[in-house]
């Protein structure tokens, strides 16, 4: 396995141990742990019929765990209903143990991801990580959703493990690594392929409201340049570095409408 694989899924283990202090697993989750397992181990043979099924299981066992809805994954609240800035929405904060499943996945099936390139981290985040804070931020002030709050609340710290571990870095592997690395091979268009896993990531935010379809599809758009200058590391840290922002300096979640 690759070092930059072998680091990843040591982070994952890392947050995994982290949910896992805070929560339980049930003997429920055994199914889907064996359906990851036998999707993973048919997208590694050679026949493209059976990588092909390999892969549309683990896509639909994706969705399903990123919208919690296998049994037996019990995540711990750790943060309940608490108003971290004046004026905002009440926070409330899981520690979920099914979404890092789908980074392990992608990490032990899929190891044509392209998590590091060295030469291009730096411009990337230099270039990236100020237009997506601009464009997000920028747009979310316009639109009313935040307002100037500097903070550090005492649950900062488990937020920021919490983001970068369980949320940052599963996303932009899923995301980025795979569907935009994945349509990139199969398109072999660099720009269709970023602004359509852009466009998914935009709408796997819809149940928050258009408002933060938009603006994930921004993001997206700026992950999406991170990862092709500089692979999935530049967008998990592109991704951390404006959720970290916007937590630190902007009412967080949102301000609290009407």
């Amino acid at each position: 396995m690759p070092r930059l694989h072998l680091i990843a899924l040591l982070l994952l283990a890392l947050g995994y141990t982290l949910a896992l202090r805070h929560g339980n697993l049930g003997i429920a989750t055994l199914p889907s742990v064996l359906a990851l397992l036998t999707s993973a181990l048919l997208a590694g043979r050679p026949q493209r019929w059976l990588q092909a099924l390999g892969h549309m299981v683990f896509i639909l066992l994706a969705i399903a765990l990123a919208l919690h809805w296998l049994p037996g994954f019990n995540a711990a609240k750790v943060i309940d209903s608490a108003t971290l800035s004046p004026g905002a929405q009440p926070f409330t904060m899981y520690l979920n143990l099914d979404k890092p499943l789908i980074g392990a996945w992608l990490l032990l099936a899929c190891r044509w991801l392209v998590l590091w390139r060295s030469q291009g981290l730096p411009a990337s985040l230099l270039c990236a990580l100020p237009l997506t804070l601009l464009a997000c931020l920028g747009g979310a002030w316009a639109l009313g959703m935040v307002a100037w709050a500097p903070k550090w609340p005492e649950q900062a710290w488990l937020w920021l493990l919490n983001n970068l571990l369980l949320v940052s870095l599963t996303e932009e592997l899923l995301f980025r690594g795979y569907l935009q690395g994945s349509l990139q091979r199969l398109l072999r268009h660099q720009g269709l392929a970023l602004f359509a896993a852009a466009m998914l990531f935009g709408l796997a935010h819809l149940g928050a409201g258009w408002q933060w379809v938009f603006l994930a599809t921004l993001a997206g758009v700026g992950y999406g340049l991170a990862y092709r200058w500089g692979g999935v590391a530049a967008a998990v840290l592109c991704h951390f570095g404006v959720n970290l922002v916007h937590f630190a300096l902007f009412s967080y979640p949102m301000l609290a409408l009407g």
